[in-house]
């Protein structure tokens, strides 16, 4: 059913080639029970890790490596390559922004792809990712969202697993612009995706998540907040999907972000579709529902996940079903 491969858009970011693995109809029958994986040297409980550990992923990320850093292209998809089943699907659920309320300017809508220049909670709760995947430094988005454990941030399954490999030195700094780290870097105690992500790879799940170590003795939401979540909500959404592309004309300095009335995808998976020129560097970025110009507060309802490769200008991302919703349980009890 699968027999082409799939690879990274050549935008000027890490290019990957690989073969996908499995049939994804295949994969529809897997019930999420829980099970995550975890590298190998990442520690079962965040507050297991070693503080050496985290002391050696700060001083690897210098301002110069993050600046060096590859962006990882969205994922970029043909249509020999997939033959999709729609993700399982649950109860319509709900967890409010915990994100402070501040003030916001009008902005465009739609947009397909424009720096966001309000402000707000969201300039606070997204950040650029950054990690060591195959031995090379790559970037990739995030964003804090709403937690238990107050440590939690949501990104794509590729920006924490690929090609089979857990990514290493992973970090996440919130806020991040021209170089700046307003909130400082927070190290991953544990990374985590969807049982199919983390099996097969299937796009239909790509979805990752961190549980981040505390800095100075501090949580990362009681810092900068942490945005709503939805899960099972439908399709055909306004939604507002944000990054940090640094793929050209792109430089992965500035936040952005795309706007409009989503579709659900009409070829190969089921995924949310936007109108978004992103590149590189955005994948992982969160989708909200229900997001409010006026204070930066949302639902995130998605990721940047993929593009296919004849339709260039249109992003995608997986459908928060029942799958990421205990991807979200695992993390937050974690």
């Amino acid at each position: 059913m699968i027999g082409s491969s799939r690879s990274l858009r050549p935008s000027g970011g890490v290019r990957v080639r690989r073969s996908v693995l499995g049939a994804l109809a295949g994969v529809a029958a897997l019930l999420a029970t829980g099970v995550t994986a975890t590298p190998a040297s990442a520690a079962p409980d965040p507050g297991a890790v070693a503080p050496s550990a985290r002391e050696r992923a700060l001083a690897f990320w210098t301002p110069q490596r993050m600046r060096e850093a590859t962006p990882l292209d969205v994922l970029s998809v043909d249509r020999s390559d997939v033959r999709a089943t729609a993700p399982r699907k649950g109860k319509a659920t709900v967890v409010a922004p915990s994100a402070p309320a501040s003030a916001v300017g009008p902005l465009a809508f739609p947009q397909g792809g424009g720096p966001w220049s309000g402000g707000g909670a969201v300039a606070g709760t997204a950040g650029r990712v950054f990690f060591t995947y195959q031995g090379r430094t790559a970037s990739c988005s995030g964003n804090a969202v709403s937690s238990a454990n107050k440590s939690t941030v949501l990104t794509a399954g590729h920006c924490v697993k690929l090609e089979g490999a857990w990514h290493t030195n992973w970090v996440f700094v919130p806020g991040y612009h021209d170089g700046q780290r307003p909130y400082g870097t927070w190290t991953a105690a544990k990374t985590l995706s969807t049982p199919q992500w983390t099996a097969s790879e299937d796009i239909n799940y790509d979805i990752g998540a961190a549980v981040v170590a505390p800095l100075d003795g501090k949580k990362l939401t009681d810092v900068v907040g942490g945005q709503g979540l939805a899960f099972n909500t439908g399709y055909n959404k306004a939604m507002y999907s944000f990054g940090f592309p640094a793929a050209a004309p792109y430089d992965g300095e500035k936040f952005v972000y795309c706007s409009g009335t989503t579709f659900r995808d009409f070829l190969l998976s089921g995924d949310h579709g936007l109108t978004c020129d992103m590149t590189g560097g955005a994948s992982g970025g969160p989708w909200f529902t229900q997001f409010d110009e006026a204070t930066g507060t949302g639902l995130q309802s998605s990721v940047n996940s993929f593009k296919y490769n004849f339709l260039p200008n249109a992003m995608y991302g997986p459908y928060f079903g029942a799958d990421a919703q205990n991807l979200y349980q695992n993390a937050q009890s974690s």
